[in-house]
């Protein structure tokens, strides 16, 4: 019996392992997308003003502006640690089911390889449309806004890293 039971443990591993042999997720076939051809080792970078695609999104960032203290008015608003970072991106929906724009899942690097997290707080007051990225982008639809990096005042900022979702592969735009 218990060498029974050990075999059909086994003929399932194998069997699941099978059927996830041919399938291929968003994430990697995104990265085929931006970096050109098939069989890239290095996915291609794009720049300011160049689409860049990672799963269900087309990225193009349109500017880069560093050196903000403060965002708002003089009322309300959001004070930099350091410097804000404004970086205005159009987002559009390429894929046939709508999706969420989650700006926490956007990264930026310095040349360094420091990586900083977006602050979607200052997001909210260097938006004028509030909506921007707060609702879901339907197909073909898209979308401009402002993400906003809190870095140190002596940092530059090299390249984005542009998520569909927090657990896509995401696709790097080159700042300079």
């Amino acid at each position: 019996m218990r060498k029974t039971t050990t075999f059909a443990l086994f003929a399932t591993a194998l069997v699941a392992l099978g059927c996830g042999a041919g399938t291929t997720d968003d994430a990697t076939s995104s990265k085929a997308d931006a970096g050109g051809a098939k069989g890239d080792d290095k996915p291609k970078v794009a720049k300011i003003g160049q689409p860049a695609r990672d799963g269900k999104f087309e990225f193009t960032v349109k500017s880069a502006k560093c050196g903000v203290a403060k965002l708002g008015s003089s009322l309300v608003g959001a004070k930099a640690q350091g410097q804000f970072c404004l970086v205005t991106i159009n987002v559009k929906n390429i894929g046939k089911e709508s999706q969420m724009f989650d700006g926490s899942s956007q990264k930026a690097y310095a040349a360094n390889g420091t990586e900083y997290s977006s602050d979607n707080g200052a997001a909210i007051y260097a938006n004028q449309n509030a909506e921007t990225f707060l609702n879901e982008i339907n197909p073909g639809n898209q979308v401009t806004g402002v993400v906003v990096f809190d870095i140190p005042k002596n940092v530059n900022l090299a390249k984005l890293e542009l998520h569909d979702s927090p657990f896509s592969g995401g696709v790097t735009v080159a700042l300079s």
